[in-house]
Protein backbone atom coordinates (compact mmCIF):
# COMPACT_ATOMS: atom_id res chain seq x y z
CA UNK A 1 0.00 0.00 0.00
CA UNK A 2 1.13 3.45 -0.93
CA UNK A 3 1.75 6.69 0.72
CA UNK A 4 -1.27 9.10 -0.64
CA UNK A 5 -1.05 12.80 -0.56
CA UNK A 6 -3.99 15.00 0.96
CA UNK A 7 -4.02 16.43 -2.90
CA UNK A 8 -4.19 13.07 -4.33
CA UNK A 9 -6.84 11.90 -1.48
CA UNK A 10 -8.96 15.01 -2.67
CA UNK A 11 -8.89 14.19 -6.95
CA UNK A 12 -9.64 10.66 -5.78
CA UNK A 13 -12.47 11.20 -3.31
CA UNK A 14 -13.52 14.20 -5.86
CA UNK A 15 -14.80 11.93 -8.69
CA UNK A 16 -16.05 8.82 -6.13
CA UNK A 17 -18.38 11.90 -4.04
CA UNK A 18 -18.14 14.89 -5.26
CA UNK A 19 -15.99 18.09 -4.55
CA UNK A 20 -18.10 19.69 -1.12
CA UNK A 21 -17.30 16.26 0.59
CA UNK A 22 -14.08 15.73 -0.80
CA UNK A 23 -13.01 19.10 0.37
CA UNK A 24 -14.47 18.63 3.95
CA UNK A 25 -13.19 14.86 4.03
CA UNK A 26 -9.80 15.90 3.25
CA UNK A 27 -9.40 19.08 5.88
CA UNK A 28 -11.12 16.50 8.32
CA UNK A 29 -8.06 14.21 7.83
CA UNK A 30 -5.74 17.53 7.48
CA UNK A 31 -7.01 18.61 11.01
CA UNK A 32 -7.00 14.90 12.74
CA UNK A 33 -3.37 14.45 11.41
CA UNK A 34 -2.14 17.93 12.96
CA UNK A 35 -3.92 16.64 16.36
CA UNK A 36 -2.07 13.80 16.31
CA UNK A 37 1.51 15.49 16.03
CA UNK A 38 0.54 17.93 18.58
CA UNK A 39 -0.36 15.35 21.05
CA UNK A 40 3.12 13.26 20.14
CA UNK A 41 4.70 16.70 20.85
CA UNK A 42 3.71 17.28 24.02
CA UNK A 43 5.02 14.29 25.61
CA UNK A 44 8.52 14.80 24.37
CA UNK A 45 10.80 16.28 26.40
CA UNK A 46 12.94 19.91 26.36
CA UNK A 47 16.43 20.10 26.63
CA UNK A 48 16.00 21.52 29.76
CA UNK A 49 14.03 18.97 31.07
CA UNK A 50 16.59 16.38 30.49
CA UNK A 51 18.98 18.77 32.04
CA UNK A 52 17.39 19.23 35.28
CA UNK A 53 16.71 15.32 35.24
CA UNK A 54 20.26 15.10 34.90
CA UNK A 55 21.30 16.79 37.56
CA UNK A 56 18.44 15.01 40.06
CA UNK A 57 20.08 11.96 39.10
CA UNK A 58 23.65 12.97 40.27
CA UNK A 59 22.40 14.86 43.21
CA UNK A 60 20.59 11.30 43.87
CA UNK A 61 23.51 9.39 43.25
CA UNK A 62 25.54 11.43 45.34
CA UNK A 63 23.01 10.75 48.40
CA UNK A 64 23.02 6.82 47.51
CA UNK A 65 26.75 6.25 47.42
CA UNK A 66 27.07 8.39 50.95
CA UNK A 67 24.40 6.40 52.72
CA UNK A 68 25.89 2.79 50.88
CA UNK A 69 29.39 4.02 52.20
CA UNK A 70 28.07 5.06 55.84
CA UNK A 71 26.18 1.70 56.10
CA UNK A 72 29.19 -0.10 54.60
CA UNK A 73 31.50 1.28 57.65
CA UNK A 74 29.04 0.82 60.35
CA UNK A 75 28.79 -3.03 59.89
CA UNK A 76 32.71 -2.95 59.36
CA UNK A 77 33.26 -1.39 62.32
CA UNK A 78 30.32 -3.38 64.25
CA UNK A 79 32.04 -6.65 63.37
CA UNK A 80 35.91 -5.57 63.94
CA UNK A 81 34.55 -4.53 67.59
CA UNK A 82 32.91 -8.20 67.88
CA UNK A 83 36.08 -9.98 67.09
CA UNK A 84 38.55 -7.93 69.01
CA UNK A 85 35.87 -8.32 71.89
CA UNK A 86 35.63 -12.16 71.31
CA UNK A 87 38.15 -14.36 72.85
CA UNK A 88 40.50 -16.00 71.29
CA UNK A 89 40.82 -20.05 71.50
CA UNK A 90 44.28 -19.75 72.49
CA UNK A 91 43.62 -17.22 75.25
CA UNK A 92 40.68 -19.66 76.74
CA UNK A 93 43.20 -22.85 77.00
CA UNK A 94 46.08 -20.26 79.38
CA UNK A 95 42.87 -18.87 81.37
CA UNK A 96 42.28 -21.69 83.34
Amino acid sequence: MGVVSITRLYDLLTIKVGRETAENLTCFIEEKIKEESNNRNLGLATKEDLSNTKADTIKWMFIFWIGQMVATFGFISFFLKKIISFPRPIQLLYSA
